[in-house]
């Protein structure tokens, strides 16, 4: 899988699946068009999540996570927030990217281009993590999605720094990833929104 290339190893994991009743090329298609937080659990969560950098800015910040939460969010909206497309491979994987100190409240993103987050180590301090989403075609034309979540820490004091915050937010993680995968599902098979 292409994201062995960017972390083979790591730290932390989690990975979840579920099986979409449409082609590998509609799902595929829904990854990047789907609104991964139109589930109230996964909207609510990204907003504690970014709750306390928002604070850190004042009413000003405050009034841009209000206005955020009215938006969809989709990988475009990932990407502007810091992620990195690491790799593309239509319609069977793709691949991205994030390095800062995520157990801050800001998160304090430093995400290296793809060529170099491949080629290089993370920056001394920060953790680096990848995210999947990687699409096998079945015999009836279904596909079974997975994504995978990892992370790396670059030294041993980061480590001590991010495993408790993992422990932490995984479960919320977990629930964030569930969504996204059934918000995606939804999308491909061309269901009305509200329907599990």
């Amino acid at each position: 899988m292409l994201i062995d290339d960017y972390l083979p190893q790591y730290d932390v994991s989690e990975r979840h699946g579920t099986h979409v009743a449409a082609s590998c090329e509609a799902t595929y298609s829904a990854i990047w068009t789907a609104n991964l937080a139109n589930a109230p659990v996964a909207r609510m969560l990204l907003a504690l999540r970014a709750l306390p950098g928002a604070l850190g800015r004042g009413v000003a910040g405050l009034r841009a996570l209000r206005t955020r939460g009215t938006r969809p969010i989709t990988l475009a909206t990932f990407q502007q927030r810091g992620f990195q497309l690491l790799a593309e491979l239509p319609p069977t994987e793709l691949v991205i990217g994030v390095e800062g100190k995520f157990w801050r409240p800001t998160g304090n993103l430093c995400t290296p281009p793809a060529t170099s987050f491949r080629s290089q180590r993370a920056t001394p301090g920060t953790a680096r993590g990848v995210w999947n989403f990687h699409l096998h075609a079945r015999a009836d034309g279904t596909t079974d999605l997975t994504t995978e979540t990892r992370v790396h820490c670059a030294d041993t004091s980061v480590r001590r720094r991010f495993l408790p915050y993992w422990y932490l937010i995984r479960p919320a993680s977990g629930m964030i990833r569930r969504a996204m995968l059934r918000e995606i599902r939804r999308t491909a098979e061309g269901d009305a929104p509200g329907r599990e």
